[in-house]
């Protein structure tokens, strides 16, 4: 039992404050709190706001994530970056490919018989398997951040396309010059 009279001691010694407050002291307390608390505005329909927001934040979710979705994956050739994009010098090696392109299309179309259908018809083919070609080179330049073999590549993707046109122009010439000179060794 002497531990406990130690106790007891201890606690005698020790000066606790063991008063308790005035009654008026909590309401005071209380009356601060209410002064440092933020008045709120009530809504009229606060009930019915607060049954709508947790579905307005979840359609807003899904509005937001629509657009994400949609501005990254509906659309494949967000990374395409056109030659043009790079330089002004590129710009105009752009323009003046696809002038001389244009041209020798022109020119083709202009050409077209008959006897030549068959080559020209093969030569759109291959024309558009460079187009595609192009494409895929465009997506590369967007993606590379414009590297200088991407770009070369397409320089030598135009260069490629010229040549055939100019190619399948002279085969078609030679194919309207041979037609012609054979009508004229039937007339004679």
């Amino acid at each position: 039992m002497k531990t406990d009279n130690d106790l007891k001691d201890l606690f005698e010694g020790l000066d606790f404050d063991i008063a308790e407050p005035s009654a008026e002291h909590e309401e005071r307390f209380r009356e601060k709190l209410r002064k440092q608390q933020p008045q709120k505005k009530r809504a009229s329909h606060n009930g019915l706001i607060n049954l709508w927001m947790p579905g307005l934040a979840i359609a807003a979710s899904f509005l937001v994530a629509f657009l994400l979705f949609q501005g990254n994956f509906a659309n494949p050739f967000s990374q395409q970056q056109e030659l043009a994009n790079v330089s002004p010098e590129m710009k105009q090696t752009q323009d003046f490919y696809s002038s001389v392109i244009k041209r020798e299309l022109a020119a083709l179309e202009d050409e077209k018989s008959p006897e030549t259908e068959a080559v020209i018809t093969d030569a759109l083919k291959q024309l558009e398997i460079l187009e595609s070609d192009y494409e895929n080179l465009e997506k590369d330049l967007g993606k590379s951040g414009q590297d200088k073999r991407v770009i070369y590549a397409m320089i030598t993707n135009f260069q490629k396309r010229i040549e055939l046109l100019q190619t399948v122009l002279e085969k078609v010439e030679t194919i309207n010059t041979l037609n012609n000179n054979s009508h004229e060794n039937n007339t004679i």
